[in-house]
């Protein structure tokens, strides 16, 4: 479906790429990666986009196999978050582990799923949910 939807909206599928592209193009974005580590986009000192590393809770439900590709968006509310999760035509996900938490999970092996406007949607929503006033200030009136 996700694909389908992609052309129907005119843009093309998103990629990773597109994630920290778009991520990056944010106002008081910086990343926090090296030595091995995953990256992690943060704005006013929080963090709103995550790669993540393999862990036990995400995992293939028939091989068992951890997902090494999983991806944290964080999300303005428990509503949102549960409004996302119940739309099956999206890719995200969640596990227990992020019960309680205000975050979807995406493995990066379906982001074209998402066309590339969808994404930046939930990339900029992420944002939005962890920004502080100046750089949201900044963001609504154009400046970088």
């Amino acid at each position: 479906m996700g694909k389908r939807r992609a052309r129907l909206d005119g843009s093309r599928p998103a990629t990773i790429e597109d994630i920290h592209e778009i991520a990056r193009s944010l106002p008081g974005v910086t990343l926090a990666e090296g030595s091995g580590r995953p990256a992690v986009y943060q704005v006013s000192r929080r963090s709103f986009l995550f790669f993540r590393n393999p862990r036990p809770d995400a995992f293939d439900p028939e091989t068992g196999e951890r997902y090494t590709d999983v991806i944290v968006f964080w999300v303005d509310s428990d509503l949102e978050k549960e409004a996302i999760l119940a739309d099956t035509s999206l890719p995200f996900f969640t596990t227990p582990h992020f019960n309680g938490h205000p975050s979807v999970l995406l493995r990066g092996s379906r982001v074209g799923e998402l066309s590339r406007d969808e994404l930046a949607e939930f990339v900029e929503g992420a944002w939005l949910s962890r920004a502080g006033p100046r750089a949201i200030a900044r963001w609504k009136t154009g400046e970088g």
